[in-house]
């Protein structure tokens, strides 16, 4: 079975990369055009503007929608057999279906290993401002384009891909300024990778005093490969060094794999 668990990590912050390695810049990139290959099939750019925006044109008026995401971490049982955990995870996602209020479900198997030993993650948008209590690790309030794909998060390109998930909290030392230059270099780099990214989210949590995380950001990718260089960029390693390393009390880090589940109702 999947145990869920509150967030509790330790204050010391582990280095998110080692910034003595040189990294290839994104934006040099060849991903970095309009349109591009990728494994399955060719797509365009779904995010022009920072934060939430999903196919919206550069500088044009786009109307937007606040939701409430859930972020939710479990941890399975070490000898859960393959069997279980796809009906467990079948389960969670097609619960969204019985569940009044949310909008769209992913869910997957974190894929590198982290602090707490976080095995599963699931993410929600959820439109009536709910916030879920007990299992829940993070909710926080964002804005997204008020049209069915981006907020019901259907159609091919939602399919498949990497949702990566940036929970940090500020030290109390930090000043105002410095927080919110480090704010604004998570938003603009957003910005500059949107050609190779399906949709991206970010706000402030809800519930920071009981998991301890101030913001939280949600961005998903059309492929790992496309992940991998955003995440291994010059420009996201120099951000974190130069803007966010010094402010920043703690930080998690995680990604899963978005694969079709839940073919029927449980």
């Amino acid at each position: 079975m999947l145990v869920p668990a509150s967030v509790q990590v330790p204050h010391t912050m582990q280095p998110v990369a080692n910034f003595g390695l040189q990294h290839r810049s994104v934006l040099s990139s060849d991903r970095c055009c309009i349109w591009r290959q990728s494994g399955r099939k060719t797509i365009v750019s779904k995010c022009n503007v920072l934060e939430s925006s999903n196919g919206a044109p550069s500088g044009g008026l786009v109307k937007k929608r606040k939701i409430v995401e859930h972020i939710i971490l479990l941890r399975a049982k070490p000898n859960i057999s393959d069997v279980e955990e796809k009906d467990m995870l079948d389960y969670l996602y097609t619960s969204q279906y019985q569940m009044r209020g949310i909008l769209a479900v992913s869910l997957g198997r974190i894929e590198d290993p982290n602090r707490e030993n976080f095995t599963r993650c699931l993410h929600a948008f959820s439109a009536d401002g709910r916030r879920c209590k007990g299992s829940v690790s993070v909710d926080f309030e964002s804005e997204v384009e008020d049209d069915i794909i981006p907020l019901f998060r259907r159609g091919e390109d939602f399919n498949y891909g990497v949702e990566f998930m940036l929970l940090i909290s500020f030290l109390e030392t930090a000043s105002r300024e410095a927080v919110e230059d480090a704010l604004a270099s998570i938003r603009k780099l957003i910005s500059q990778c949107s050609s190779f990214i399906v949709q991206a989210t970010f706000g402030c949590c809800l519930n920071h005093t009981d998991n301890g995380y101030s913001h939280a950001a949600v961005i998903r990718f059309p492929s790992f490969g496309d992940f991998k260089l955003f995440k291994e960029s010059s420009e996201y390693n120099d951000m974190w060094a130069s803007k966010l390393h010094p402010v920043v009390e703690k930080s998690l880090q995680l990604h899963f794999t978005v694969d079709p589940v839940g073919n029927q109702l449980m």
